[in-house]
């Protein structure tokens, strides 16, 4: 189960790719200006995440219509994400968690997907300028996808 609402966001550093080489993006860098919407998925180079996260390129303005920022976290590397991003043009901006550290932190870990090894789990998380969880949801299985309008909601 994903932490629940009303939990203070765990904070993080995490790792992206830039056109610069690797920049660290701060969760908390956010808190007191925007709204944070993190989304959660297992590997780059899958069918159901390549389609969630052009999806969601196609929204980023509606989420930056209600104040927020999007990242999107999986336990690739950077640099596999990069190739991933670029040849599925994706902008939404991908976070490594390659140790696992987050998705641990969040609750979300997925064990032994499909045999390979544990993922992120499919979930998405909205946390207020306060630092505060104010939606969470786990998918079922790592083929559901995230009910959008939900996290919209929580943003409004």
């Amino acid at each position: 189960m994903p932490l629940a609402v009303g939990t203070k966001a765990p904070d993080f550093t995490l790792k992206t790719k830039t056109a610069d080489g690797l920049a660290d993006i701060k969760l908390s860098d956010n808190f007191g200006k925007k709204k944070t919407v993190l989304l959660f998925f297992p590997l780059a180079y899958t069918g159901v995440c390549t389609q969630e996260m052009c999806d969601q390129t196609s929204g980023l303005g509606e989420y930056e219509k209600l104040g927020a920022t999007v990242y999107a976290i999986s336990v690739d590397s950077p640099f596999a994400q990069e190739a991933w991003a670029k040849a599925n043009k994706i902008g939404v901006t991908l976070l490594s968690d390659l140790n696992k550290e987050v998705t641990k932190a969040y609750d979300v870990l997925f064990p032994m997907l499909a045999g390979v090894g544990d993922t992120a789990a499919r979930a998405a998380f909205v946390i207020g300028t306060d630092g505060v969880i104010k939606y969470a949801e786990q998918t079922p299985t790592p083929k559901d996808l995230p009910n959008f309008d939900a996290i919209k909601a929580a943003l409004a």
